[in-house]
């Protein structure tokens, strides 16, 4: 029998069953596999994928939804591979094309290594912004912080998900109600009993990954940081958006090294909903 070409194989929702596929598909481009990230993905989001006849996946990539029950006010695309074997054949682009599609007019937001940004701008998207990934040992130092934080707890939810959706500028409770499970530490910050930044540190191979990271201001968002930092001896890693020049600066002077640039881009949309400046970093740049 004949192999079926790329444009002849079809494009189907992805589950967590096909975890460990994604997984494989991450590896066989020099990614890490990064197994929690997808099973937080797949859970809270929706995976789209193409089926390799010899096996595993040819392509794949996660939407993370925003919104209410009725409507979906922003789309978050990330984790868009596609296997060493089957690359510059078309079929990132033919999967990216299926999921602009089935979003329709939903304003769509993604992250863009140097190397999907061409892609993304043929298919209309535009950039709107940077983000700096740093990555190291966490060096404390300077003088102490008057911002209080502490371990968040149950009874603070309502009030992270009103600071979330104020700050994001729109809902994303299914994700942010995911994060006491898939994070080791999530914290708050708080003034006169009233919540004004949180931040939570998950694992992703051997680093813990500080996001999201919102913040009342920078003094608050250095507080949450060094609070993370000081409960583990994993290397931090995070996205800050590049707008937030001081807080980079601060990181860099503690230990945490440059490490690449995103390019932040929006379809349908010419600038993110929400308040970029109460916004330091995403809990992952797949899910925007």
């Amino acid at each position: 029998m004949s192999t079926p070409s790329l444009a002849a194989l079809p494009i189907r929702r992805l589950t967590l069953r096909d975890l460990t596929a994604c997984a494989d598909l991450s590896e066989d481009r020099g990614w890490p596999r990064e197994e929690h990230k997808w099973g937080l993905l797949l859970a809270a989001g929706k995976g789209f994928g193409i089926d390799d006849p010899e096996g595993g996946l040819v392509t794949a990539c996660v939407v993370t939804e925003y919104g209410s029950w009725e409507r979906t006010d922003l789309g978050a695309i990330g984790m868009v591979l596609v296997a060493e074997r089957h690359a510059r054949r078309g079929v990132g682009r033919r999967l990216m094309r299926h999921v602009v599609s089935t979003m329709g007019t939903t304003p769509l937001t993604l992250h863009a290594t140097p190397n999907g940004l061409p892609l993304y701008e043929e298919l209309g998207f535009k950039v709107t912004g940077r983000a700096e990934m740093v990555r190291g040992h966490f060096t404390p130092g300077g003088p102490e912080s008057g911002v209080l934080t502490r371990a968040a707890t149950a009874e603070d939810l309502p009030s992270v998900l009103r600071l979330d959706e104020e700050v994001f500028g729109v809902d994303r409770t299914p994700l942010i109600t995911r994060l006491p499970a898939f994070a080791d530490q999530l914290r708050v910050a708080e003034e006169d009993g009233r919540i004004i930044g949180y931040a939570a540190a998950w694992p992703n191979m051997d680093t813990h990954v500080v996001g999201p990271l919102i913040a009342r201001d920078t003094e608050t968002a250095q507080a949450l940081i060094t609070s993370l930092a000081a409960r583990t001896e994993r290397p931090l890693r995070t996205d800050i958006d590049t707008r937030h020049e001081d807080l980079l600066t601060w990181a860099k002077a503690r230990g945490l090294a440059s490490v690449t640039f995103n390019a932040v881009m929006t379809y349908g949309i010419t600038v993110l909903p929400g308040d970029w400046t109460r916004r330091f970093a995403p809990l992952t740049v797949a899910a925007g």
